[in-house]
């Protein structure tokens, strides 16, 4: 149901459907830190007129298992848009840098090979250890983060809907 917000400006006014559907893909490598992304995506989506009910959450246990999900997800046929998010940090085992690249590629390759968008809250910090300091940064960067992809979501799902009216008068 659109909210007739008039202190709202900029994109969050600017989405006219709440029939969109939105999927949220969560890496569960620190959780803690990653779902302040969903939680502020959520709710900055629903105050630019997004019924909460179209938007699904889907864990996955790492970031390396984000693009096949965003694919999975696509396949259905019923989402609008996908925002994922996680953090990939130097453990040891894989280049972090590696892994990052590897999954912002496959994102991006879904993204385009379906035409659906896919939005990354995907963050390699260069350093990150887990001590009180940064986990606190990075539990407030992820809010900051996902406020930003709602907006970024808002103006994206407007524009594709461009498209979308394109292609109806067309036919």
């Amino acid at each position: 149901m659109i909210q007739d917000n008039k202190k709202s400006s900029g994109v969050l006014s600017q989405v006219k459907s709440s029939s969109r559907k939105i999927a949220i893909i969560q890496a569960n490598w620190h959780i803690d830190i990653v779902s302040k992304a969903s939680q502020s995506f959520t709710d900055d989506l629903v105050k630019g007129g997004i019924d909460e009910q179209d938007i699904t959450v889907f864990d996955v246990p790492g970031s390396l298992e984000i693009p096949l999900m965003a694919q999975k997800i696509i396949a259905t046929g019923q989402y609008d848009l996908v925002m994922a998010t996680g953090l990939i940090v130097d453990g040891g085992i894989y280049r972090h840098d590696f892994v990052a690249a590897t999954v912002l590629e496959g994102m991006m390759r879904v993204q385009l090979d379906s035409g659906i968008p896919v939005l990354s809250v995907v963050l390699t910090p260069h350093n990150f250890q887990e001590v009180p300091a940064h986990m606190d940064f990075f539990r407030d960067h992820f809010v900051l983060k996902g406020q930003e992809a709602a907006n970024a979501a808002l103006q994206t799902l407007k524009n594709m809907a461009i498209f979308d009216d394109t292609a109806r008068l067309a036919s």
